[in-house]
C-alpha cells in the first residue's frame, strides 16, 4: 500500500477499519434523562480544571439510537456533570457505556467521548420507562420514569440536549506520557424534537470498581425527561491545552 493510500485511512485495520469515515446522523434517538443532586466534593474530585462546578448536578442518561449512519442501532448510557467554562454553562461528559464497538472506537479516536464497553437498555415495563446499565453481568444503574405522564415543551427539550458539551481528550505517547491532552467542546446541531415528556422518576446506582457511577451518589432527583429526536453531532474543538497550560 502506497504512503498516499495510507494517509487516506483514518483508523486501522487498514483493510477493515474499526469505524466508517462518516459524520453520523442520528435518527430516532430516544433519551431518558434524570437530573439529580449529588455531593459537591465528589464532583470537584472528578471534574478537571479549568472547568468549574457551579451546582452539584448530574444528568444520568440512557440513549437508544434508532438508526445511526455508519453504526446502525445501538444503546448508550452515562453521566454528564453541570459545569461552566470561561463563563459558558454546559456539561462535562464524565463516563459513557456502549454496546457498539464502531461507535465506541470512533467516539474515542476521532473526538474525545469517554466511551467504554457496557450493556445499557431502554424499554417500557408496565407503564414505566426503564433505563438500565450493566457492566459485564452486574447491574450498575436502574432508572425509572412514569411513561409519557406529561408533555414537555419542545423548546425546553431542545434546550436540555443542546447545551455545550466538554470532554477530556488524552492520547499517550510511546513513552506512556500524554502526547495530546486537551479539553474540547462540542454541541448537538440540526435538532428535530419529535416527542418530549416529563414525569416522576427514580434512580438507583450500585457500586462497581470499573463502572463507578455510584461515586456520584443520588441525593435528590431534580427532574426527568423522555425525548425522541433526530440530530447531528458537531465536530469537537479544543478549548484548553493541558500540556501548554493555556486556552486554545
Amino acid at each position: 500500500m502506497k504512503i498516499e493510500e495510507v494517509r487516506r485511512h483514518v483508523t486501522t485495520p487498514l483493510t477493515a477499519p474499526a469505524f466508517a469515515p462518516v459524520v453520523p446522523r442520528f435518527t430516532d434517538r430516544e433519551y431518558l434523562n434524570i437530573v439529580y443532586r449529588t455531593d459537591a466534593d465528589a464532583l470537584r474530585a472528578v471534574v478537571p480544571e479549568p472547568l468549574k462546578v457551579e451546582e452539584p448536578l448530574v444528568r444520568f442518561e440512557v440513549m437508544k439510537m434508532g438508526d445511526v449512519s455508519g453504526y446502525g442501532p445501538y444503546t448508550e448510557s452515562g453521566q454528564a456533570i453541570e459545569v461552566s467554562f470561561d463563563g459558558e454553562r454546559g456539561e462535562y461528559l464524565h463516563a459513557m457505556y456502549l454496546d457498539n464497538f464502531p461507535a465506541t472506537a470512533s467516539g474515542r479516536e476521532v473526538s474525545a467521548y469517554p466511551k467504554t464497553v457496557g450493556s445499557p437498555d431502554l424499554y417500557v415495563d408496565n407503564g414505566v420507562l426503564v433505563g438500565t446499565l450493566d457492566y459485564g453481568t452486574l447491574r450498575v444503574a436502574t432508572a425509572t420514569m412514569g411513561y409519557k405522564h406529561h408533555e414537555l415543551d419542545a423548546r425546553e427539550a431542545e434546550r436540555q440536549i443542546t447545551v455545550p458539551t466538554f470532554m477530556l481528550k488524552t492520547i499517550p505517547g510511546y513513552d506512556g506520557a500524554p502526547r495530546v491532552q486537551e479539553l474540547v467542546r462540542t454541541e448537538i446541531t440540526d435538532v428535530v424534537v419529535k416527542q418530549a415528556y416529563t414525569g416522576p422518576a427514580r434512580l438507583q446506582l450500585f457500586q462497581h470498581v470499573l463502572a463507578p457511577l455510584a461515586d456520584l451518589p443520588v441525593l435528590e432527583v431534580v427532574s426527568a425527561s423522555h425525548i425522541l429526536t433526530d440530530l447531528t453531532l458537531a465536530p469537537v474543538k479544543p478549548v484548553f491545552d493541558y500540556l501548554k497550560g493555556a486556552q486554545s
